[in-house]
């Protein structure tokens, strides 16, 4: 098993040393073009929501972003230092009513984009699966 490992401060910006993070992840395993496109929009919009809703911004707290390789599969840990959220009711942004809401579609997108999410008891870690 191999693994790669970051940490970054909560801050919005720091979304580009994700999309390198990624982009050398592509070149070292080999990963095809919309596997590829799935894994950076999947893993930016998890980091992004671990920076603004994990952490709140809050430059002193990191993000953590693990990535192993395991039997043909990638594995994406983005982990946060906040309180975790309720993932089992989260609202479905196709619901009609929903339709006006800004958010709500970060998790719908990565739940169509990974072959398998996993989240810890808290809510505060995403496991993001993805079959090469």
């Amino acid at each position: 098993m191999q693994v790669i490992s970051i940490k970054i401060p909560s801050i919005p910006d720091n979304i580009t040393i994700i999309e390198s993070f990624i982009d050398n992840a592509k070149e070292k395993y080999k990963i095809s073009s919309d596997l590829y496109g799935n894994i950076m929009v999947a893993t930016t919009e998890a980091v992004n929501n671990a920076i603004l809703h994990g952490n709140k911004s809050n430059e002193k707290k990191n993000v953590s972003i693990k990535l192993e390789l395991l039997e043909k599969k990638l594995i994406f840990t983005v982990e946060d230092k906040g309180r975790g959220f309720d993932y089992n009711n989260i609202a479905d942004p196709t619901d009609p009513a929903n339709l006006e809401r800004i958010g709500g579609r970060g998790i719908f997108l990565i739940k169509h984009l990974a072959d398998k999410i996993e989240f810890n008891e808290s809510g505060s870690s995403i496991i993001m699966t993805f079959n090469m």
